[in-house]
């Protein structure tokens, strides 16, 4: 039985979660959030006071470690070593080590495996980095969420606020991490972030998130 797959990049605070939520809902199919998957890792090596992106600090710790998701309710529930993490990882200093952690080959490697596994077993809205070149590049379902820098930074910074975290960050502040996230993603050697060629672009810059939802979802083959 043909799975429907749906596949969607892009940078950090483009809004590509939201929507990928969104369109499973829509769609009533699985959603899996895969960046929280390197979230639950990098929060595994900051307790252990590893570095995230040291692959002679993460490398002896992936064996001894398990990442696995479940749907409840259509909110993915993180658990690392079988402890629910989903608050726990979103921290900025989570954020920042799921990038740096990202870059190790043998990482992406070993969530990429359980991703595609996911996806054979089941329809599935996914989205990340590296899903429509690297998890999935076979789903005909490819899209590309992107934002500029500026707007992105000023989502993260209004949402962090909201919640009363990280009030001393400035706007130049998140625009420079966002930045740098966004070069890292781009320049790793192993899956690096960039376009499909065939994966549709979504640029929510000037977009509200119903009207990006309804773009993707009117441009999905069933």
């Amino acid at each position: 039985m043909s799975r429907i797959n749906v596949a969607i990049d892009g940078p950090a605070g483009a809004g590509k979660s939201t929507i990928a939520r969104a369109v499973a809902k829509k769609l009533g199919i699985l959603y899996l959030d895969t960046g929280a998957m390197y979230r639950a890792l990098a929060l595994k090596a900051l307790r252990k006071g590893l570095v995230p992106g040291s692959r002679e600090d993460v490398i002896p710790i992936l064996a001894d470690t398990e990442v696995t998701v479940r749907n409840n309710a259509g909110t993915q529930i993180t658990y690392l070593d079988g402890e629910d993490v989903s608050q726990l990882i979103r921290t900025q200093e989570v954020s920042k080590g799921a990038s740096d952690i990202a870059v190790i080959p043998e990482v992406r490697i070993k969530l990429a495996e359980l991703q595609r596994n996911v996806a054979r077993e089941n329809d599935v809205v996914m989205d990340g980095r590296d899903i429509c070149t690297y998890v999935m590049p076979h789903t005909k379902n490819k899209f590309y969420v992107t934002a500029s820098v500026e707007e992105r930074a000023r989502r993260r910074l209004s949402e962090l606020n909201e919640k009363g975290e990280y009030l001393e960050y400035t706007l130049e502040k998140m625009r420079g991490e966002i930045a740098s996230r966004d070069h890292t993603d781009s320049t790793r050697e192993f899956a690096p972030l960039t376009k499909a060629p065939d994966a549709i672009v979504i640029d929510t810059t000037c977009m509200s998130i119903e009207t990006a939802i309804e773009t993707l979802v009117n441009n999905i083959r069933l």
